[in-house]
């Protein structure tokens, strides 16, 4: 029992985690409508570190990603959802380990960051030089032209989440309750999905046109908004979808039914591996 308690607080620790992280990218996009800079993860989480104790919090922001990456990889793998034997709930799967893997790099951000550690080193973002990596490899473009086709089905998923209010079947709220959060949390999830469709299109135009540097991030993608017609307008909308996103985790963190997994389900995984 106490080891379900102590899993159930590492889940709902990452939840938080990130929310906060989506809190400061979506609060840093609507000051950058009016004093420019980049709305990207990253860049939030250098704010963090610029704040009195900030690498304190810092700290703990990575080892809440830790904790996130803990708890996709347990439903990824040992289906602590319980998703159906089916295609739909192997694919959701997939997604959560892939969400768990694309975490690492941010974690690992932070960490660094935090307690000023210099592996790896290098210039330039994260996701940029997984992605060159990426490319380097036997058939590099196709690989880089299936992430971005993850990264679109994944913003569809969230888009449809929120949408059809999918997300209440994960969370215990009182009818009361999911009425008053139904707006953040929709807007959340659609503005995130929104995000992913932008970034998603970006490395698939990259492993087109075999060029790691044209695969985006949500920085990028931002960008990108800011440049359509009425652009000042639809990002402002994004960025407080984005905000909302981050709140959205936070409700994840107080109310996602979280199931610690178990023997047998860990047995089930090693069966079917």
């Amino acid at each position: 029992m106490l080891d379900e308690v102590r899993f159930e607080w590492l889940a709902r620790f990452g939840y938080a985690a990130r929310g906060v992280v989506y809190l400061l990218v979506g609060g840093i996009a609507l000051l950058s409508s009016f004093s420019g800079g980049q709305a990207d993860q990253e860049s939030a989480l250098q704010m963090v570190l610029r704040q009195p104790l900030g690498w304190i919090w810092l700290g703990l922001i990575g080892l809440g990603l830790i904790g996130f990456i803990v708890w996709r990889l347990v439903q990824g793998i040992l289906n602590a959802d319980g998703h159906p034997g089916n295609a739909k709930g192997y694919l959701t799967r997939a997604a959560m380990i892939v969400s768990a893997i694309t975490h690492v790099g941010l974690a690992s951000f932070a960490l660094r960051q935090a307690f000023q550690l210099s592996i790896g080193g290098g210039s330039g973002s994260s996701q940029e030089s997984w992605t060159s990596w990426l490319m380097q490899q036997a058939f590099g473009p196709y690989l880089v032209g299936a992430v971005g086709l993850a990264i679109i089905a994944g913003g569809v998923v969230q888009i449809l989440k929120g949408v059809k209010r999918r997300y209440l079947k994960y969370v215990n709220l009182s009818p009361a309750r999911h009425r008053a959060l139904d707006l953040i949390c929709v807007y959340g999830l659609a503005a995130r999905g929104v995000i992913f469709l932008i970034i998603g299109t970006f490395f698939l135009y990259a492993a087109w046109v075999v060029d790691p540097g044209q695969a985006g991030s949500t920085a990028d993608a931002m960008a990108w908004v800011r440049q359509l017609p009425f652009g000042r307008i639809l990002y402002g909308f994004v960025a407080l979808g984005l905000f909302a996103f981050g709140a959205y985790g936070l409700i994840e963190a107080r109310y996602r039914t979280v199931r610690a997994p178990t023997l047998d389900d860990a047995k089930r995984a090693a069966a079917m591996a």
